[in-house]
C-alpha cells in the first residue's frame, strides 16, 4: 500500500514537470513543503479540465458518488491496480477520472526488531514522481460537496519488496497523457501502465522514525536513521 508521501519540490518544479499551470493557492499563499502528507489530508493532483491538464486540491481517500456516508473514504486511501476497473467503489472513477498525484517520494515500513522501521523511496534523478490516482466527486444530501482520491497501487518491484509486497503505481513522464486521457474508450490502454517501476528507477533511505507519527511534519521526517 502508499500510506504515507512527501511533497518538497518547489511550485516552479511541479509547473513545469507536469505542464498543468497554476496551483490552486489563496493569494498570498505558497506551497508549504510537506514531508509527511497522511490520508484524509488535503494533497495536489493533476487532472484534465477543459481538455488539459491542471493542477486540483484534493482530499486523500476516495468516498464514491453513490456512498451514503462520506467516512467511507478512510478505508479508500489505495485501489488495486488489479481489480481497479471492477471493484465497485473504484471503477467509474478508473474509467471516467484518472489523475496523477505529484510526490517527492513516499514511505514504507518494515518490521525490524520490536517496531516499525520506515523506508524512503525517492526518484533516482531527483525529480517528482507521478503516482497514478483516481479521484471522485461527492454530493451530499445536505448539499455539501467533495473531492477524493485514491493511489492505485501494484505488486512492488525488487527494491520495494524486501520492505513491503505493494508499490503506488508511477507513470513515466512520457505516459502522462496516456493516464489522463478520458475519451470513451481510453480506459482501457490505462491498464498497460499499472506495473511495477523498473528496479533502478527509486533511491531507498532509511530514515527516523520520527515519522512514524502522522502528525509529525518538517525536515525531521526525512533525517536518516540511527
Amino acid at each position: 500500500m502508499c500510506g504515507r508521501f512527501a511533497l518538497t519540490h518547489s511550485a516552479e518544479d511541479l509547473a513545469r514537470w507536469f505542464g498543468a499551470g497554476e496551483i490552486p493557492l489563496a493569494p498570498g499563499l505558497a506551497l508549504p513543503l510537506r514531508y509527511n502528507i497522511a490520508p484524509s489530508q488535503p494533497l495536489l493532483a493533476v487532472r484534465v479540465e477543459h481538455g488539459s491538464p491542471r493542477f486540483a486540491l484534493l482530499r486523500w481517500g476516495l468516498v464514491p458518488s453513490w456512498a451514503k456516508d462520506p467516512a467511507m473514504g478512510q478505508h479508500m486511501i489505495n485501489a488495486r491496480g488489479e481489480t481497479v476497473a471492477v471493484k465497485p467503489a473504484f471503477k467509474n472513477a478508473y474509467r471516467h477520472h484518472r489523475c496523477l498525484i505529484p510526490a517527492s517520494g513516499f514511505y514504507e515500513w518494515a518490521h525490524e526488531g520490536k517496531g516499525r522501521q520506515p523506508y524512503y523511496f525517492s526518484g533516482n534523478r531527483g525529480t517528482p514522481l507521478a503516482m497514478a490516482g483516481l479521484w471522485e466527486h461527492w454530493l451530499g444530501p445536505d448539499g455539501s460537496e467533495m473531492e477524493t482520491c485514491a493511489i492505485v497501487t501494484t505488486q512492488a518491484n525488487k527494491t520495494l519488496k524486501p520492505i513491503h509486497d505493494r508499490m503506488p503505481v508511477l507513470i513515466p513522464r512520457e505516459r502522462f497523457a496516456a493516464w489522463l486521457d478520458h475519451s470513451p474508450g481510453a480506459w482501457t490502454h490505462a491498464a498497460e501502465l499499472l506495473v511495477p517501476s523498473p528496479e533502478d528507477a527509486l533511491v531507498k533511505i532509511k530514515v527516523s522514525t520520527y515519522v512514524n507519527h502522522p502528525a509529525h511534519e518538517g525536515p525531521a521526517c526525512l533525517a536518516p536513521a540511527k
